[in-house]
């Protein structure tokens, strides 16, 4: 178990630091993409001047997202080798595709995006800046459909003869591309990039203001960041309704859990904080019923009947089916070769068992219940930040707009201090969605006790503290980078900035 924990706390440890860098590269990308076009419409240098000093800060901010990206897929192979055998034929799909295609595209353009401002026409260096974001858009969705089909693994069916998960057809293949869970949780993450790239590019311009500096850039910087980051809030919220409703359906016990439900029912209510509750809220935010049925730790462990009639057996029948399933699985590896009738047998109860396979590996049902508690303040830490982010996303355009701003100092510092705000946001978002479908690595078919690999705990220790001093030593030198551009200044005259 300590290899499992530390493998676990690594692999926590590296996701969560990449995703310092995504949420920011896909918003600025939106940002200077949107300032360039701008520029290309009026022919105004000041937009130009405007766009490269945001471009600056993406390029820094993207370098060293490639770099810890690279490291996060490494670790499937090191940390989670069993994870990678069993999954390989369809998790390597996606990530060969977003590699070779969206990879590849991103950082084509992008370095025309940078170094091609002289060297290639207007029109090609804003198609290449738009190209740029859009790769990288498109890296994400390849990453997330991976992503998608561990929390709800469609299009692929268990292979006996070789213990793998693996995609049957060209028709599975689509299937797992346009996952629903997939496709929400593309949204929902592109669009809270796009906050994290209006609230970055409002808090550094009110900080300018702050100074007495820059005024026009800044201001100028706000409104479009802050347009960018309040479309990205909308679109976050109408996202986020998609994904609770696939987690009330592909992942019930995580929707309990981010709710503390013990106790499910009709006309669920859903909770702010303990003691105070919206009645029915929950069973519509899950059901877009009032009188939905919500099941609740309790019922899912001792097992329900859904809202289509259909009955769930209990986690203890699912586990007995899925050690049947396991020693089906033995049987027939065994007997294929020297006893083909009774192989036969022994896969047909597989085939009938192979949906409960991961819950044989469990000790006991309440395995399946993850850190209740993480998950339930981790959800509202999410939602309360989002609504105070985009509450200063408007209020900064709107004084902005009246040009009022520089004389609102609190609302320039509260949104200097919403910086770091937002990424606490974000990686809240994915302590609900990784933590909350705990202990599987893969929903309802291997559980992490089995994903990983035959490593020692003290070389995961050892490879943890080595990671945990270069990633610290990574962000303290683009911190540093950022600050002295930020400092600096867009090459603006001051009397035209």
């Amino acid at each position: 178990m300590d290899v499992v924990i530390w493998s676990r706390i690594q692999f926590a440890m590296t996701a969560a630091y990449h995703w310092l860098f995504v949420p920011l590269t896909l918003g600025l990308a939106l940002v200077m993409a949107v300032m360039e076009t701008i520029y290309f419409v009026k022919k105004d240098e000041f937009w130009k001047k405007t766009a490269r000093f945001w471009m600056k800060l993406f390029a820094v901010n993207f370098a060293v997202g490639i770099a810890t990206g690279i490291i996060l897929e490494f670790e499937f192979g090191t940390n989670w080798s069993n994870y990678s055998w069993f999954v390989g034929d369809m998790f390597g799909a996606p990530l060969a595709i977003e590699g070779i295609l969206a990879f590849f595209m991103e950082a084509t353009f992008f370095a025309v995006m940078f170094f091609g401002w002289d060297k290639v026409s207007p029109k090609f260096h804003l198609v290449s800046t738009w190209l740029t974001g859009i790769g990288a858009t498109v890296s994400a969705y390849w990453i997330l459909v991976a992503n998608g089909w561990m929390q709800n693994p469609v299009g692929t069916t268990f292979n006996p003869d070789t213990v793998r998960s693996e995609m049957a057809s060209a028709s599975a293949f689509w299937e797992v591309v346009s996952n629903p869970v997939a496709v929400s949780k593309f949204f929902h993450s592109v669009t809270s990039g796009w906050v994290t790239g209006g609230v970055f590019v409002v808090g550094v311009s009110a900080w300018y203001l702050l100074r007495g500096r820059q005024k026009k850039f800044a201001t100028k910087s706000i409104l479009i960041g802050g347009l960018v980051g309040l479309v990205g809030s909308a679109a976050v919220m109408i996202s986020g309704d998609a994904s609770g409703v696939h987690a009330a359906e592909f992942q019930p016990m995580k929707l309990a859990a981010a709710e503390g439900l013990r106790d499910g029912g009709r006309g669920a209510a859903f909770t702010i904080v303990p003691g105070i509750r919206i009645p029915k809220m929950l069973s519509f935010l899950a059901t877009h019923d009032f009188n939905g049925y919500v099941p609740g730790i309790n019922d899912i462990l001792a097992g329900y009947t859904d809202n289509d009639g259909n009955e769930i057996p209990s986690v203890e029948e699912k586990m007995r089916r899925g050690r049947v399933a396991l020693d089906a699985l033995a049987t027939y590896r065994s007997l294929r070769d020297s006893n083909p009738e009774a192989a036969a047998q022994a896969r047909a109860v597989l085939e009938e068992n192979v949906q409960y396979m991961g819950y044989g590996h469990l000790s006991e049902p309440e395995d399946v219940v993850p850190p209740v508690g993480v998950v339930f303040w981790a959800f509202r830490l999410m939602i309360g930040l989002g609504m105070l982010l985009a509450l200063v996303l408007l209020l900064s355009v709107w004084f902005a707009w009246k040009d009022r701003l520089p004389q609102m100092r609190w609302l320039l510092w509260t949104a200097l201090l919403c910086i770091p705000l937002v990424y606490i946001c974000g990686q809240s978002g994915w302590v609900v969605a990784e933590v909350g479908r705990q202990p599987w690595t893969i929903q309802g078919l291997l559980p992490v006790n089995v994903a990983i690999s035959s490593l020692s705990a003290g070389a995961v220790k050892t490879t943890f503290f080595v990671f945990l001093g270069v990633f610290a030593l990574f962000l303290i030198i683009e911190i540093r980078i950022l600050l002295q551009a930020i400092r600096k200044g867009p090459e603006i005259e001051p009397e035209n900035a």
